[in-house]
């Protein structure tokens, strides 16, 4: 579903990343991991449209996306959850879900009830504002909102940061229900090796820009893989 291949980007002289080539399955959870600092969320920036490359290629279902806006990558069908969740705190949880409608058709512009379902709290606080809840409660927001999106890619930056033990319970069975029943395609960055080691189908793990391994879940715990996942 989504092909990244040989990609290298820069924030003015310095690079962040370096022939990065990475592949995601339809109805599957591709999780990437590594320490902090290492390209990981650059590589989400340049997937979703937020950074250009400087070279290689990006395609999803085929398509070409190194020239396309983020708005047209939404509108192909890739939501973004971005690390630190970023929703809007002085808007209500039913007007943040809301701002997932931007990128699909006036037909379409409705929570899904898998939302509701998935994360039923949100259900109980349409009215509160997005910057009462509590960090987990803004986290399944995030998720919530890009699910409204009807997206066919779902990239998630850390979802577990700063969150509470049971939400990131929720979490994980979201993202489990979301690959199993719905057919999603799964990107998920991630530092809580655990979290990974329950959900992925496949994992890549970076260092410096790079990937340094590429493999199923079980080789997380093969020492000359954590040994770029230790501080």
């Amino acid at each position: 579903m989504l092909s990244v291949d040989n990609i290298s980007l820069y924030y003015g002289a310095a690079q962040a990343l370096r022939g990065v080539s990475i592949e995601v399955k339809p109805q599957s959870v591709t999780c990437v991991l590594g320490r902090n600092g290492v390209g990981k969320s650059s590589m989400l920036r340049a997937i979703v449209g937020h950074q250009p490359v400087a070279s290689g290629a990006i395609s999803f279902e085929g398509d070409a996306l190194d020239r396309k806006p983020a708005y047209d990558r939404a509108r192909a069908g890739i939501a973004y959850v971005p690390q630190g969740r970023e929703i809007f705190p002085l808007m209500s949880v039913k007007e943040n879900l809301a701002t997932g409608y931007a990128a699909v058709k006036p037909r379409d512009r409705n929570v899904p009830p898998e939302v509701f379902e998935l994360f039923p709290v949100l259900k109980s606080m349409l009215g509160r504002r997005g910057g009462d809840l509590s960090g987990g409660q803004q986290q399944q927001l995030a998720i919530g909102r890009a699910l409204v999106a009807r997206p066919k890619l779902l990239v998630l930056d850390e979802p577990t940061e700063g969150i509470q033990p049971s939400i990131i319970k929720d979490i994980g069975r979201a993202i489990r229900y979301l690959r199993d029943h719905s057919g999603l395609a799964i990107l998920l960055v991630e530092q809580y090796l655990d979290f990974c080691r329950e959900l992925a189908d496949h994992v890549y793990v970076m260092d410096r820009g790079e990937i340094v391994h590429s493999g199923d879940a079980a080789s997380l715990d093969r020492p000359e893989v954590r040994r770029f996942l230790t501080v």
